[in-house]
């Protein structure tokens, strides 16, 4: 009986097993084949029309006066008084005494010239009368040729010559008085002040340092490339006013400010290091010193540095992308609808100009409107599918 268990035992597990096994093998799921799912690459797009382009071209540079000198004193004296204008940032106006030198020596030298013009007239009176009365007598008492020391001739020469020494005198002794008040040649402000009352000034003497503030100048470096777009002249009539309009902003308290400016002309020599082209461009009134019911308005101080954008020509039939959507070649991508496939399309581009967000194109084979890609693509192909993604919406 144990003998029949030993060999039934081993048979009955493998006949269980082999139930089970065909039993999990007759009730296995049923698994269907499905198509691989294809993921596009999704690229956004941006909608654009062939049409006229105004070319604004950017530079950089900082306002510097028109003119900047030293204030200086041309007579030696003690200051009496400084003007309350003269100090530094002080504005004031042409022909306006900023420093008075003590007057009284230059005014008594005045005197004693004008003592002596008159005395070289009464001189001058004398001799012609004497000479008059000389070339009468010789009419009617001498014979032959009067010699020029009997009409006293070389008297009259002298006592003119006197007389005009002692008026060049007069006039000297009269600017020396004048120059005792020290004033501007022009309307400006004052950089730097070196001169206090009680000083003792002498001829030469930097009493101060100003600039004029009529109008002021930038300088703008373009390079050679940006001039094709600018109307400037570039040869004699360079340095003739010309009619190219630039408009100059900075940040000043705060806020963003612009001011109008006018390009008058190049600097005459090409940058040797940076091979470019200096404009300058002029702002009238730059305090706004002349401007009647501004009150408001920012002054372009001198040092501040500016951009500049300048208005150049207007460029016909051509695109203006995103410059995200330029790859190199030059060229772009640009979407084909075939029914509900888009597809990549290579487009051969001209770039004509490119500002920091923007390329200006041109192409022979280019459509009227363009979906230009402005998505960066690693591996993008001519005739790619690809699926189109909207731009999400401006926030309010």
């Amino acid at each position: 009986m144990k003998t029949l268990l030993r060999i039934l035992l081993p048979v009955l597990v493998l006949a269980v097993g082999g139930r089970a096994t065909f039993e999990l093998i007759v009730n296995r799921p049923h698994l269907e084949a499905a198509p691989p799912e294809v993921v596009l690459p999704r690229v956004r797009a941006e909608l654009v029309e062939r049409g006229p382009y105004d070319v604004v071209v950017a530079a950089q540079g900082t306002v510097t006066p028109r003119s900047e000198s030293d204030l200086t004193a041309q007579v030696a004296g003690r200051v009496v008084a400084v003007s309350p204008a003269l100090a530094a940032g002080g504005f004031f106006d042409a022909g306006e005494v900023l420093v008075e030198l003590e007057a009284t020596d230059y005014e008594l030298a005045l005197a004693q010239a004008e003592l002596a013009v008159a005395q070289a007239a009464r001189h001058l009176a004398e001799v012609e009368a004497d000479a008059d009365v000389a070339r009468r007598e010789w009419q009617e008492l001498g014979e032959g040729e009067a010699t020029a020391l009997t009409l006293r001739e070389p008297q009259l020469a002298e006592a003119r010559a006197s007389l005009a020494a002692a008026e060049a005198g007069r006039a000297k002794a009269a600017l020396d008085v004048e120059r005792t008040q020290v004033r501007a040649s022009y309307a400006g402000r004052v950089r730097a002040k070196q001169v206090g009352p009680g000083d003792w000034v002498t001829p030469g003497r930097v009493l101060a340092r100003v600039y004029a503030v009529d109008w002021a100048e930038v300088r703008l470096p373009l390079a050679d490339a940006d001039l094709a777009f600018l109307d400037v002249p570039l040869g004699p009539a360079a340095d003739a006013a010309g009619d190219l309009v630039a408009r100059l902003s900075a940040e000043f308290a705060g806020a963003r400010h612009e001011w109008p400016a006018r390009v008058v002309r190049t600097e005459g020599e090409l940058d040797p290091r940076t091979r470019m082209v200096t404009l300058v461009a002029r702002v009238e009134d730059p305090y706004g010193r002349a401007a009647v019911g501004d009150a408001q308005r920012v002054p372009l101080a001198v040092g501040m540095f500016v951009d500049a954008a300048l208005t150049g020509r207007t460029l016909e039939d051509v695109w203006v992308v995103p410059r995200a959507a330029l790859r190199d070649g030059p060229q772009v991508f640009a979407l084909e609808h075939d029914g509900d496939d888009v597809l990549l399309r290579r487009r051969d581009v001209e770039v004509v100009f490119a500002t920091r967000d923007e390329v200006v194109l041109r192409g022979a084979a280019l459509e009227d409107t363009l979906e230009v890609v402005t998505t960066p693509l690693e591996a993008a192909t001519d005739g790619m599918l690809v699926a189109r993604v909207e731009p999400a919406p401006a926030a309010e």
